[in-house]
């Protein structure tokens, strides 16, 4: 595959991998009886037992080929991609609302990038920082309302939301470097087969999360609500963990990390457009400004990305081999 088709491509799974994760924003409102450590429990459970149905007819083939990094980056990247990350994400919808979480993640493409710039033979970051600007710019405006707005709550239930968000922004700028570079060195285990091993290990620590739940939550449900709580937690775990996720996987063996950082910003967008739906409002002309701004940032990393490979150098040449193997 050519660079160019292997480009769009990638970018064609990134917004795909995008409109599926902006699904994860609504789940909190969906279920607010719950708190969000058991809806993390509920998603990830579905993912596991999903994964492992699914990992069952291969895994004698797949085991042999995983030794102790494997597992150990498996177990550190679905904690800080999937359960520590839905955790605090969950969190700061509850507290901070949709907006102002949509505002910190959409710095994601941000930290992502940064890092993905010191990777060797990548793009320079000086070339990148009209797509920098741009998205900072982008992500300003989309939060900009609800941060400038009145506060809803109490100032402390603001602050807790903030740092939820905060948080939610740092374990998953680890998780997308971290799993990037190992599906770049992984030639004995596909993208699919790296994904559904991720939700295995991350059903597992759901797991061992239940004990926690109960402890920690004394309140009572119906029937109803547990039933609604299964089936947003299923469908969760089916769009957002299993095909969001795979596609994200798909993507990452197509594009450099520079450009990885850049397709997060598809999240934000369609968290905003499933909020403007479940608030059954349009965007106002500052949300469309921001909608505008991340457009043209990811297509200003594409600009600078296409003219790196009209000028190769060797160092860029290894490093495309390597990060596309």
């Amino acid at each position: 595959m050519g660079n160019d088709r292997r480009t769009i491509a990638g970018v064609a799974y990134g917004i795909g991998a995008g409109a599926l994760w902006g699904l994860v924003f609504l789940a909190p409102e969906l279920v607010r009886e719950f708190g969000a450590l058991q809806l993390t429990i509920g998603r990830y459970l579905f993912y596991g037992l999903f994964s492992a149905c699914l990992l069952a007819p291969i895994w004698h083939r797949l085991v042999p080929k995983l030794g102790r990094h494997e597992w150990l980056a498996l177990g550190w990247l679905a904690l800080a991609g999937n359960t520590l990350y839905y955790i605090l994400l969950s969190s700061s919808v509850r507290l901070g609302g949709i907006a102002m979480t949509s505002l910190i993640i959409g710095f994601l493409p941000v930290a992502v990038t940064i890092i993905g710039s010191r990777d060797q033979g990548a793009v320079p970051l000086r070339r990148l920082i009209p797509s920098l600007t741009l998205s900072a710019l982008g992500a300003v405006c989309i939060g900009w309302q609800a941060l400038a707005g009145p506060a809803s709550g109490a100032v402390t239930k603001q602050v807790i939301g903030l740092l939820c968000g905060v948080g939610a922004l740092v374990s998953w700028t680890c998780y997308a470097v971290g799993n990037s570079r190992w599906l770049a060195r992984l030639d004995h285990v596909s993208a699919h087969e790296w994904n559904l091993l991720t939700g295995a290990v991350t059903g597992a620590q759901a797991l061992l999360l239940i004990p926690v739940a109960m402890v920690l939550s004394s309140d009572s449900h119906s029937a109803l609500a547990w039933t609604r709580l299964a089936g947003v937690s299923a469908g969760v775990a089916i769009l957002a963990s299993m095909l969001g996720n795979s596609l994200w996987n798909r993507m990452s063996k197509l594009l450099p990390l520079t450009l990885v950082g850049q397709m997060i910003l598809f999240e934000t967008l369609f968290a905003l457009i499933y909020g403007f739906l479940w608030e059954r409002r349009w965007p106002t002309a500052l949300e469309c400004v921001a909608f505008t701004l991340v457009v043209l940032s990811v297509v200003s990393c594409l600009a600078a990305h296409a003219r790196s490979r009209a000028r190769p150098t060797a160092a860029t040449i290894s490093s495309c081999s390597s990060a596309n193997a």
